[in-house]
């Protein structure tokens, strides 16, 4: 069956060049056959896990840190949940509510108000289960609050980003391990000068609005890790090398004019049988990286499903081997610290929303299910903590 596949495959891409006419149809049919290949070949793989140590208790073994991205609300509805959280992760990181202005309950409500009392309540559940936390995020270009653009403008921005930082991260001084100061700056795209994104802050204050938050950041707590963060690193395409290039060339400005970070966030919102990845590749920027004195964290980790087969046993395989495989890569780099996922069950991902299956089938991209139960992705993370060299 395997050597069928192949061949349809090569069959399939030496009359591509005549066929361009129905080049859809045919990607549909290389996707299709790639993940039928993945399937096969990850049908005898083994994911068996010894022991019944928690993620937690495996990456602490291993000086690294397992977390969790989770909505207040999700977190304090579902008991079964917080109580999974408690057992396996070690950090959690409010989702949403660390945002300038999302959900119901934002932080910044207006100009002059700040409501903290939902992250307050995560960051005491997180004490409770000594568990550390991780804020999530200072500056971006969305989650701006609806009065942003009619309030903000090029005379008062240095003032409103500058109290933003300082209220915010002075609230969770000596709370918090780390911030995100800065989230998703690159966007090769938009062509602007050093591959940054035209955002609402690049257009009132320059390419200094970076330099700037991670300086006030610094001053309203030492103590807590600073980080750049982004997404687009993971793959070998020519998009993903450009955002690579970019990112290490804005690393390396930062560190070369004294700006206080510390550690780069790479998110790896990664796509389940995608045969694009190069652990050579990657592991060549995670040392890059590291060269300058940054530490590492991977930051918002899940694996999408959208186009893999319908039979759960088989999606669930190659997601497994998809996190086995890129973790297996970066923890090979000492200077990964974390690794966290942006989301813990199934049950609540942002994927169902932005990313589902054209099939309308739930996703399955995180270590447990709908119904709080250990996946195959669970073991693969596992599995990878226990094969990483020790910090």
């Amino acid at each position: 069956m395997y050597k069928r596949l192949m061949s349809r495959r090569r069959t399939l891409w030496l009359g591509l060049g005549t066929l361009a006419s129905i080049g859809a149809l045919f990607k549909n049919q290389v996707m299709s056959w790639n993940n039928q290949t993945q399937a096969i070949e990850t049908a005898n793989r083994d994911f068996k896990v010894v022991g019944g140590a928690s993620l937690k208790q495996r990456a602490a073994a291993k000086g690294l840190i397992y977390g969790v991205a989770i909505r207040y609300h999700n977190l304090f509805s579902n008991q079964k949940l917080a109580a999974v959280i408690a057992q396996e992760c070690g950090m959690i990181v409010p989702e949403w509510e660390l945002k300038w202005h999302v959900g119901n309950k934002p932080l910044r409500p207006t100009p002059d108000t700040f409501d903290f009392s939902a992250a307050d309540r995560m960051v005491k559940f997180s004490r409770t289960h000594k568990m550390q936390v991780r804020g999530h995020t200072l500056v971006w270009h969305e989650s701006l609050p609806p009065w942003f653009g009619e309030t903000v403008n090029r005379q008062n921005a240095e003032q409103f980003l500058t109290k933003h930082i300082q209220t915010v991260v002075r609230h969770y001084a000596g709370q918090m391990h780390s911030w995100d100061v800065v989230n998703e700056a690159i966007e090769i795209d938009d062509g602007k000068p050093r591959g940054l994104r035209n955002t609402p802050w690049w257009q009132l204050l320059g390419e200094n609005y970076i330099d700037l938050a991670f300086r006030v950041a610094a001053e309203a707590d030492p103590k807590a890790l600073l980080v750049y963060n982004d997404y687009g690193l993971d793959y070998d395409t020519p998009e993903d090398e450009a955002k690579r290039t970019a990112v290490l060339k804005l690393l390396e400005r930062l560190k070369s004019q004294g700006t206080p970070i510390h550690a780069l966030g790479t998110q790896a919102h990664l796509s389940g049988g995608d045969n694009r990845f190069h652990p050579r590749k990657l592991r060549k920027f995670l040392s890059d990286v590291a060269d300058m004195g940054l530490k590492i964290l991977i930051t918002e980790m899940d694996v999408k499903d959208r186009t893999l087969p319908v039979n759960i046993q088989e999606r669930d395989r190659i997601i497994a081997a998809a996190y086995e495989d890129f973790l297996s890569t970066v923890l090979d780099e000492p200077a990964v610290i974390a690794v966290l996922t942006w989301g813990l069950s199934d049950r609540y991902t942002w994927l169902s929303e932005f990313r589902p299956r054209p099939d309308r089938l739930p996703v399955r991209p995180l270590p447990f299910d709908a119904d709080m139960n250990r996946k195959l992705a669970w073991n693969a993370i596992a599995r990878a903590f226990d094969q990483a060299p020790k910090r």
